[in-house]
């Protein structure tokens, strides 16, 4: 494929034949797929229809999407996200394929919003959201990952190189026409959105991120299985990904601010392991993480701003070990890319 295909007519032509579907995959969350559910049916424009994909759940999630009237769809799984967004979809008709995760609960204008910019921009592909600063799972580590997420977009306004199945907007034609997620590759969540959205924005289609489109995260994160999916399911295949398409985008998580505060807390580690031999590294350590919170000033003002000076103190390690599960995962990443280089040549 050259070129991204042809998104659709005029924006007025669009505006007034444009049909629309919500996807939501579930696995075992009745209780999130309630309120997700609740959300889309609270919302201020209601010409769509929703799909509910089950990826195998054990739960009986069939009475929840029956007590909204939607339709239901069971595959056998789990076996991922991407396979269920990818039968949704087929089985769709709408011309805009709005995605929702079953632990999101879209704002009264959020549907709306991620419609109408397709419909008022012939030449977008898709659009997506974010987080908004209220994320209902408890606990400081919870509460710092989904304000880490919504500062993140929030800085990325505008065209972005990658899409988001969390929040998000896409043509169907276009979905279709790139083959959809990559359920082959993509077992468990993963970074299967953000892959499709690198090959969109290769062949030239137009990705745009609004952060005043707005959703309330349910998900509660554990705090091992989280840093483990950072580095091995997000982080090292990212890193592939990026090296593979020799872009090394400067949005989302890979800013320069960001891959210099990974080279520093790298460093701190190595200065606070050497204080054991010699008290004067211990100085350089704290120089160095003096230099990780000088230049994440912004951030830890933002989580001031929404949760509390002490909430933001506390943010503080986590963003460290944050920033040594990217290191990791460069790491990792640059292995797994070489290795693959050696076995193609074989």
């Amino acid at each position: 494929m050259s070129a991204c295909p042809d998104t659709g007519p005029t924006a007025t032509a669009a505006a007034l034949d444009a049909t629309v579907d919500v996807v939501v995959p579930v696995y075992n969350d009745r209780c999130g797929l309630q309120r997700c559910l609740a959300a889309l049916a609270a919302s201020t424009f209601q010409a769509f229809s929703v799909v509910v994909v089950d990826d195998g759940s054990t739960e009986d999630i069939r009475s929840v999407v029956d007590a909204f009237g939607h339709r239901y769809l069971r595959i056998e799984g789990p076996d991922g996200p991407a396979r269920a967004r990818n039968h949704g979809v087929r089985c769709c008709e709408g011309d805009i394929i709005v995605f929702v995760d079953a632990d999101v609960c879209v704002h009264v204008d959020t549907v709306q919003r991620l419609v109408q910019t397709l419909e008022s921009s012939a030449d977008t592909a898709a659009v997506i959201g974010t987080y908004d600063d209220r994320p209902e799972a408890p606990g400081l580590f919870s509460q710092y990952r989904n304000l880490l997420h919504r500062y993140t977009h929030c800085r990325s306004a505008g065209e972005i190189p990658t899409f988001w199945c969390g929040c998000g907007a896409i043509r169907r034609k276009v979905f279709l026409a790139y083959g959809g997620l990559d359920e082959q590759c993509y077992k468990r969540p993963a970074i299967e959105d953000i892959e499709l959205g690198m090959r969109m924005t290769a062949d030239g289609c137009r990705i745009v991120l609004d952060p005043s489109i707005e959703c309330t995260h349910l998900k509660h994160w554990p705090f091992l299985s989280t840093l483990a999916n950072d580095v091995l399911r997000r982080g090292a295949p990212w890193v592939v990904l990026m090296l593979r398409s020799r872009s090394m985008t400067h949005t989302l998580n890979v800013e320069h601010t960001q891959r210099l505060s990974v080279a520093l807390v790298f460093l701190a580690v190595l200065f606070g392991v050497a204080g054991a031999w010699h008290v004067a590294f211990l100085a350089g350590a704290v120089l160095t993480a003096g230099g990780v919170v000088i230049l994440n000033r912004d951030f830890y003002r933002f989580l001031r701003q929404c949760r509390g000076r002490a909430f933001a103190m506390g943010a503080m390690p986590l963003h460290g070990l944050y920033f040594l599960c990217c290191g990791l995962s460069v790491g990792i990443g640059l292995i797994q890319h070489v290795t693959d280089q050696r076995r193609s040549v074989l």
